[in-house]
């Protein structure tokens, strides 16, 4: 990327000779009208599906139209409410079928590109742009807690516009280093399964491999009775907590540093082991627990929610949640293809004490029964789902490298202060 000389002022900003300053609404459609019949079935998108400054819908259901925001494939989504546009609530729609239109929550805003004006990917950026999100954010009105935006912000909010080639030059960059973060992120997924597979394999069908490296139940391995039926000759049966601990690290508000990385419920995904997101600590009221690289958070409020995963970094987290580490460092991956089972969520759930906000503790949790095999075979899948682990932590820093790099670029490239050369060139590469 290079600067290019040539500026003009606005009386607003100082913007390249070449772009233009126009009302937003000028020049991207706002909420435009798309047809879907009521009565229809078809694909809605809830504001539980949005995740924080993540341009990808990952789930939806199908539901049928009774009403609601409407779009089509390549429209933004972008929350209207308080906390979820602050939160950065914003997507790009790409799940549905051409012609297709879905619909979603009344509390979406759907942005477009307009004709030889705007982009549909340029939009995109637009709205995760600071300045759209602040005017937007300040333009809020309505009772605590439920203020939403007002629809004609946008007629008075100025932008600064490029052309058409430059706003699909830009679109490329940034969204080239979106694809990458989706990538790291389907790459986890699949380790995630892999590793399932593998967990359910050797410790529920017993098919790990024996001295001959075939697998053991189908080739003939001796299986011997147990309390919790057949296991196979030389393991056993314990609990959880013979094998795994809980430490208390607490800490107080006044030992902890504002920059130390701290990890809370928000923060924690449903039904992932890759924990990817994590904030700062800032001004903190009450105490925390600490943990390390490389142990396991498991949600304890509300278990049913299956937050439970590997912390990438050291930091601390809520009390609402249980830090849980094996005994010896040669069980963790059994420890962790246990504790993120749907069946040991399923029994703290049933543990959990309380009405609206249940909680699990760690002395009923560690009760949980399991076949406890014998240590060579535990040691082999260790090391299996190490390098699993080691994989997926790698990809969540990557990931928010390339994060951090988009979100530094971003204001540059739509605001002109970072150009991108030879703009022609690279847009026909890109078509």
């Amino acid at each position: 990327m290079i600067r290019k000389q040539g500026f003009k002022e606005t009386g607003i900003e100082r913007i390249p000779v070449e772009w233009n300053p126009n009302i937003f609404s000028d020049v991207v459609n706002v909420n435009p009208k798309r047809s879907l019949r009521k009565g229809t079935e078809a694909k809605y998108v809830s504001m539980a599906d949005l995740k924080e400054f993540d341009k990808k819908i990952q789930t939806h259901l199908v539901k049928e139209f009774k009403g609601g925001s409407k779009f089509q494939n390549r429209d933004t989504l972008m929350a209207r409410i308080t906390p979820c546009l602050e939160n950065g609530k914003t997507a790009f729609v790409d799940i549905l079928n051409e012609d297709e239109v879905g619909f979603g929550s009344t509390e979406f805003i759907v942005l477009s590109g307009k004709d030889a004006k705007t982009t549909n990917e340029f939009v995109y950026y637009l709205s995760r742009l600071p300045k759209v999100r602040d005017t937007a954010i300040k333009s809020m009105v309505g009772t605590s807690g439920r203020q939403r935006v007002q629809n004609d912000v946008f007629n008075r909010l100025i932008i600064a516009l490029p052309p058409i080639t430059e706003q699909k030059a830009i679109a490329k960059i940034l969204s080239d280093l979106d694809d990458k973060i989706e990538l790291n992120r389907q790459m986890n997924a699949t380790l995630e399964q892999i590793g399932q597979a593998i967990f359910k394999h050797w410790f529920v069908d017993f098919e790990f491999p024996n001295e001959d490296g075939k697998p053991y139940r189908s080739s003939g391995g001796e299986m011997v009775d147990s309390e919790m039926g057949e296991v196979p000759e030389g393991w056993g049966v314990g609990t959880i907590g013979d094998i795994a601990e809980n430490p208390r690290r607490g800490v107080k508000p006044s030992a902890i540093l504002a920059d130390t990385s701290y990890v809370g419920l928000e923060h924690m995904p449903r039904k992932s082991i890759a924990l990817g997101k994590w904030g700062c600590v800032g001004d903190v009221t009450s105490g925390k627990f600490q943990f390390q690289s490389g142990e396991i958070p498991f949600g304890k409020l509300r278990p049913y929610f299956h937050k439970v995963g590997i912390a990438a970094i050291d930091g601390v987290c809520s009390t609402d949640i249980l830090v849980i580490v094996p005994k010896h460092q040669s069980w963790f991956g059994f420890v962790l293809g246990h504790m993120s089972s749907d069946e040991v969520i399923q029994y703290t759930d049933t543990i959990s004490t309380g009405t609206k906000m249940p909680r699990a503790n760690w002395k009923d949790l560690a009760q949980y029964e399991i076949i406890v095999p014998i240590v060579n075979v535990v040691e082999a899948f260790n090391i299996k789902i190490n390098l699993i682990t080691e994989m997926i932590v790698s990809n969540i820093h990557q990931s928010r490298a390339i994060a951090a790099i988009r979100d530094a670029l971003l204001p540059k490239l739509m605001s002109g202060e970072l150009r991108v050369p030879d703009v022609d060139k690279l847009v026909e590469v890109i078509e």
